[in-house]
């Protein structure tokens, strides 16, 4: 058999090792993981009582359109039920995107690193890919919006970014799409968005109006806890939105995850709670870090991206084999550095403790 010949240039995505994984081949009864940036403190209890509502349904295919989903986030967010579509957890909708918009003889603009979805997904439908440097780990929109040519279809911005957990201001984003032509789709990825607490961060719903060429992503699956129910959905103008449909897979959402991200919107309370323990946390982190000398970039998520001064795939194998699962810069475009999630305080306790033995045995004697 012989696959499409560039589809074996994007590479394989490699999440997070298991935690059964781990304790099976390292002989541990006990791992943290701190390496996919889950929420520590789990869903809302509406969630899982949504989900137990449903379990007598699941012989009936979903509602292919997620219309009751579709009606209660329009009305959240203040835009139309049109204006919405949801996919298999946002990273569908990145590539119903790709599959709409990019083709040979197109390109595409992105920041490096950042969300390798992106590019994968360019690579496999054959557009020119055109990465833009990040600058002190911030996308530098000056330099993408100058990287734009009249081949260029979508361009992508990932706010925070994954992974240094940095953002673009509201100025600097609208300065930004006031260069881009109306005819080249801005993707803005806000996968993180509720972590947020920055007050110069950018709201983007009401930029719809002013600009019909931007697309907003946001998930249920990181805040929201429900990661495993793969909900994501993508806000833009309704022409937008129509010309994904014509890619967008049928029964892409399954019932229970609709209904239980239903119940997880309608928890704002939940929302909130977990936004002031994850700052609190990453406090916890950064004053330990700040302590070792350490560098690390601002974070508005719930990972911080973290210059150890080793080698990255050294020091995530030390850290493994003490039970705790982090994310090797390396694979992430930062060598020398690790991304690691904000646990709860107990969880950060004991990456504190393994990571104190691996920073002390780096020093000098």
């Amino acid at each position: 058999m012989r696959p499409k010949e560039r589809i074996l240039d994007a590479p394989v995505y490699q999440p997070g090792k298991p935690i059964d994984e781990v304790k099976r081949e390292l002989g541990l009864t006990e791992v943290i993981k701190l390496a996919s940036n889950e929420n520590p403190y789990g869903c809302s209890q509406k969630a899982k009582a949504a989900i137990a509502a449903g379990l007598e349904d699941l012989a009936l295919y979903p509602d292919g359109g997620s219309m009751e989903l579709r009606w209660e986030v329009a009305d959240f967010l203040g835009v139309k039920p049109d204006q919405l579509i949801f996919g298999n957890g946002s990273d569908e909708i990145i590539l119903m995107i790709a599959r709409a918009y990019l083709g040979e003889d197109t390109n595409t603009v992105m920041a490096n690193p950042t969300f390798s979805q992106y590019r994968s997904n360019a690579i496999i439908e054959g557009t020119e890919l055109i990465e833009v440097p990040l600058k002190d780990g911030v996308h530098d929109l000056e330099a993408m919006a100058a990287a734009i040519n009249d081949k260029t279809r979508v361009v992508w911005v990932c706010n925070p970014n994954n992974p240094s957990g940095t953002i673009v201001t509201e100025a600097e984003l609208t300065a930004f799409l006031k260069k881009v032509p109306s005819d080249v789709l801005v993707v803005m990825d806000e996968a993180y968005y509720e972590y947020v607490v920055a007050p110069e961060y950018p709201q983007t719903i009401p930029m719809l109006e002013a600009y019909p060429n931007l697309i907003i992503l946001r998930t249920f699956s990181k805040i929201y806890g429900l990661a495993s129910l793969r909900v994501g959905y993508g806000v833009a103008a309704e022409k937008i939105i129509s010309d994904l449909n014509h890619v967008r897979e049928p029964f892409n959402t399954g019932s229970l995850s609709q209904s239980a991200a239903r119940a997880a919107l309608a928890d704002q309370e939940f929302v909130a709670s977990c936004r002031e323990k994850n700052r609190q946390a990453l406090k916890q982190l950064t004053d330990k870090f700040d302590q070792w000398g350490l560098n690390y970039y601002p974070s508005q998520t719930n990972f911080i991206l973290v210059d150890l001064k080793q080698d990255s795939t050294e020091v995530f194998n030390k850290l493994l084999r003490k039970g705790i699962i982090v994310r090797s810069g390396s694979a992430l475009g930062f060598p020398g550095y690790q991304r690691i999630t904000v646990g709860t305080a107990e969880q950060n306790e004991k990456l504190l403790a393994a990571l104190e033995e691996v920073v002390t045995e780096a020093m000098p004697q």
